[in-house]
């Protein structure tokens, strides 16, 4: 079973080192690593370059943000499975994909979730679990860690890749169309994926939390599925609720 790994990056070169050696090293041996860069004046590509023998393919040219790159490391990949590794996140253990492979061959699902650990500064402030996580919950702003998602390559062909119109939002959109529109199959792996920073897009203040709630509505309205407007726009409390009964 090929995995195929894609890392979208642009102007990353203090943190994609790590990233690719994370790669590096891993004990599966049927990795398919794919970096698209996004045209970096930085010394990003200079890094790149340094590890021919874990980079199968990259390429570095302008684009029209994140979810345009990761289409364009999907149309390159040729894995069974596709996973995304940000560029400044790292797996996390050496054996993280090899776990991943061991268990999607034991079970014939679509897609698995798993868990992530974030850290701010290399510190680990909490474990983000898809453990109780189902796809009704994405109708009250639950998504799974996107970073702990492997999905059926053949998925992107037949149900299509991420639009491209979102600014933050593509990944639920994405999820939405998938586990809630067409049901595909899927599982939790228990899998800790990846020690992912945190902060990005989809979490650094009161305008793109509007911009997400928005967008989330979007993508549900898009995909014809009914959904509570009130439970997303106040999904911060539901999160709350459930961090303190932990």
């Amino acid at each position: 079973m090929k995995i195929s790994i894609i890392t979208v990056c642009y102007n990353s070169a203090a943190t994609v080192e790590d990233t690719i050696r994370s790669v590096a090293s891993q004990t599966y041996d049927n990795i398919e690593y794919i970096i698209v860069d996004g045209n970096s004046v930085d010394s990003t590509v200079d890094i790149i370059k340094k590890y021919p023998e874990t980079v199968s393919h990259w390429i570095s040219e302008p684009d029209k943000g994140l979810y345009d790159a990761m289409n364009k490391g999907i149309a390159m990949a040729t894995g069974d499975y596709v996973g995304i590794l940000n560029s400044d996140d790292v797996f996390y253990e050496a054996q993280t994909i090899e776990k991943i492979a061991d268990f999607l061959r034991s079970n014939a699902v679509d897609a698995c979730t798993g868990d992530i650990l974030q850290h701010r500064n290399r510190k680990i402030l909490r474990k983000y679990s898809s453990k109780r996580w189902h796809p009704e919950k994405l109708k009250i702003g639950f998504m799974p860690p996107h970073p702990s998602i492997f999905l059926k390559r053949q998925l992107f062909d037949n149900l299509g890749v991420y639009i491209v119109g979102y600014k933050i939002a593509s990944d639920y959109e994405l999820i939405i169309r998938y586990f809630l529109k067409h049901k595909i199959t899927w599982k939790y792996s228990g899998v800790i994926t990846t020690s992912m920073a945190m902060g990005g897009a989809s979490s650094s203040g009161l305008t793109s939390y509007r911009t997400i709630t928005s967008e989330v509505g979007q993508a549900f309205t898009g995909n014809q599925i009914e959904y509570s407007p009130l439970k997303v726009k106040y999904r911060v409390v539901w999160k709350l609720i459930g961090f303190l009964q932990k």
